[in-house]
This record gives C-alpha cells, structure tokens and sequence, in this order.
C-alpha cells in the first residue's frame, strides 16, 4: 500500500503502486521497479511467523474483553508516525502484535494487559557499537541511567545489518538476528555489554545496528540505529 501526500500536486509518497515503488532515503524521494522478496524459511523468519500465530489467536481467544479495551485504549491514546511523518493512531491489536513479537519469539512469553501509561518508551541517542573481526563480537555502549536498565520484563532489542562498504551512508535492511539485553531491578547492566555479531563482516566495513526498547509493562519505542567501521582487532 502506497502512501501519498497531497499539495498542489503529490508532494511525497511512501510505498508500492503497481510496479513501482516510492520512498525517501538521505538524499530525498525516489522511485524503483517494486521487487518481490525472497522467501527463504530461515530460522529468524520462521520463529517470527510462529510468534505471529500465536499472538493472534491469544488476541481473539485468549485475552479477556477487559485486556483487549486496555490495549485498545492505549492504541487510541498514543500517537505514532506513518512513512510521511503523519500522526497516526494503531490499533490495541497491532499494539499488542507490535509490543509481544520479539518477546513471543525468543521466549515465548507476551504481556497481556494492556499498558497504563500513554506514551512511547524514550530512545537512548547516545547508543554506539564496535563490531571486531577477530572474536565475532560487538561491544555496547548506553545510558546506563535510563529506566529500562533496572526495571524488570524490560529490555534494549538488537538487531544486526549486513555490512557494507564503508563508503555507504544510508542503509534500511536486511536485518539478521536478534539479541537482547534484559533490565533486572536486582542487578541492573552497565555500560559496556557485549554480544555476538550475527554476520561476519571484514575490517573496514560499516555496519550498521537497529534498536528499539521495550519497557516492563510492553510498551515499545520506535526504532533507532547507529552505524561504525568495523575493527580488526579486539583491543
């Protein structure tokens, strides 16, 4: 579905028509021949599509009527952001698919009740990662003083993307694996974490990393990323 916006004249448009597909990436709008993915079954995408199943029979058979007007009250009450940049309102359903499907898929576990905070959880602007040649890893760096970090049922999401030339200055996909950094009211993490790079990328790459966090009543942020070179060497 293809998302436009009108002026005197289209303006901008985000998505699919046809053939064609419109999107806007560091240099502005464009558009290409619309291409259909490869579907190959990895493990990754048939553990989302399993949590998927799962999310949506408990959503119609599970939940009671009072756990779905909580979420539906959330999706009504928080505001989230279209391709355009428009201010929409989802669903208490995608919500909860939204909120659980990481969480369904690495341990088979979702937060039912909806949340009673109306807002998104913050980003952390100051998240960086180094990724190394030598041991396959990535060392994390955070506010370790953001809420996340001590709350339990909360955590930093942690996407890796294919490395690229070190030359390549956007980048939106693929995404390979997921980790994750859990808050533990007991013993809350410190920056730096670590954890193992699902590619192996060769020194001088860039590579770039997605993130969202998720607090402890389900509520999920919207996406952030940052980018490095990749070292050779583990110092």
């Amino acid at each position: 579905m293809a998302l436009v916006k009108y002026g005197g004249g289209i303006i901008e448009m985000s998505g699919s028509i046809a053939g064609n597909t419109f999107a806007r990436n560091h240099y502005g709008s464009y558009v290409r021949a619309r291409t259909k993915p490869v579907n190959p079954r990895s493990t990754d995408q048939n553990l989302i599509r399993s949590a998927l199943t799962a999310l949506t029979y408990k959503w119609a058979q599970i939940l009671t009527d009072a756990q779905r007007t909580a979420w539906n009250l959330y999706g009504a009450s928080v505001a989230m952001k279209n391709k355009l940049g428009t201010d929409v309102f989802m669903t208490g359903f995608n919500h909860y698919i939204r909120s659980n499907t990481t969480r369904m898929a690495r341990y088979n576990k979702s937060f039912d009740d909806g949340p009673t905070v109306f807002e998104l959880p913050e980003k952390d602007p100051s998240i960086a990662v180094t990724a190394y040649v030598d041991t396959g890893n990535c060392t994390l760096t955070f506010d370790d003083t953001m809420e996340w970090v001590d709350e339990d049922d909360a955590a930093l999401i942690i996407w890796d993307g294919r490395p690229q030339n070190a030359q390549r200055n956007f980048f939106n996909g693929p995404w390979k694996g997921i980790s994750d950094k859990g808050g533990d009211s007991g013993a809350p993490k410190t920056s730096p974490e670590y954890f193992d790079n699902h590619w192996k990328p060769g020194a001088g790459n860039r590579q770039w990393f997605k993130f969202r966090i998720r607090r402890g009543d389900g509520r999920l942020s919207e996406p952030f990323f940052c980018n490095s070179i990749v070292v050779a060497t583990t110092p």
